[in-house]
């Protein structure tokens, strides 16, 4: 009995795991595809004369070393930025805790909900009267941060809570500081929770679009997402096109979610258990 159940499991499974990765397939298919394969009737899940070079001609075309170039650049300032300033903050939330603490957290939370469209224009005004416009690549990483800082400093303070203080209690007997205990035992045992909190953040950042079309005005910083923006028209039938960018951007961040999946998984799970 256990063992059919084990096998049902494992059936339900895999055909929900097939219908979430569908679109993955069908977005490099349809990259591969000619031009009359893609309309086809019924749909051809397997083109016959795959065109390969589509990836190459879509990079040069489109610029697009610049463009992941630029999303490198922003999503990597904006983890390090959120790094340095949530990281202390999660362990003062984690190590202070009280009501009024998880209820401000809670609020400060809750504005997750609100979309990034609707943040965009009073963040452009405020960033319009700072003077910080003239800086777009900074202005970006800015509103990435204050998006994104919430989310972080909730799954790195789990794993702050997770630590035991009586760790802490005894590196301070025996003449840690403060700071040298949380730099030298509670940082080093909560490095994974880090290290997936912000893997995720920068998967968000890689592929913001509502901030970097709406700060940046300059082609030759825009990220990839707004490139790939470039192809949309009103007569827009270059499907191929668009989905061999669409591959080649998505490609390394499928990449370092499967290199980094089994650390992801304990991350996210390191605050569930004590």
């Amino acid at each position: 009995m256990t063992r059919v159940r084990n096998v049902l499991l494992i059936a339900v499974a895999l055909i929900l795991a097939a219908i979430y990765l569908f679109p993955l397939y069908w977005m490099y298919v349809t990259a591969l595809k000619t031009s009359t394969a893609m309309f086809a009737s019924p749909p051809i899940f397997a083109p016959r004369n795959p065109q390969w070079g589509i990836f190459a001609s879509v990079w040069q075309e489109r610029h697009m070393a610049g463009y992941l170039w630029n999303s490198l650049v922003i999503a990597t300032s904006a983890v390090v930025l959120i790094a340095i300033l949530g990281v202390g903050c999660a362990y003062v939330l984690a190590r202070y805790r009280s009501v009024w603490v998880d209820a401000g957290l809670f609020l400060v939370l809750m504005l997750q909900v609100l979309p990034a469209s609707l943040m965009v224009t009073p963040i452009f005004v405020g960033f319009s009267q700072l003077g910080l416009l003239d800086y777009p690549r900074l202005a970006t990483v800015l509103a990435i941060t204050a998006k994104a800082m919430p989310f972080f400093v909730v799954l790195v303070r789990a794993t702050f809570m997770s630590v035991p203080m009586e760790l802490e209690e005894a590196a301070l007997v025996d003449g840690n500081s403060r700071v040298g205990a949380f730099f030298h035992i509670v940082l080093p045992l909560a490095r994974n929770g880090i290290l997936v909190s912000a893997t995720l953040i920068f998967m968000q950042a890689f592929g913001e679009f509502v901030y970097s079309k709406s700060l940046i005005q300059e082609v030759g910083l825009q990220p990839a997402s707004v490139g790939l923006n470039t192809f949309m028209g009103p007569n827009s039938v270059d499907w191929n096109r668009i989905m061999g960018y669409a591959s080649i951007y998505v490609t390394p961040i499928l990449g370092i979610f499967v290199l980094l999946q089994r650390k992801i998984v304990s991350g996210l799970t390191s605050g569930a258990l004590k």
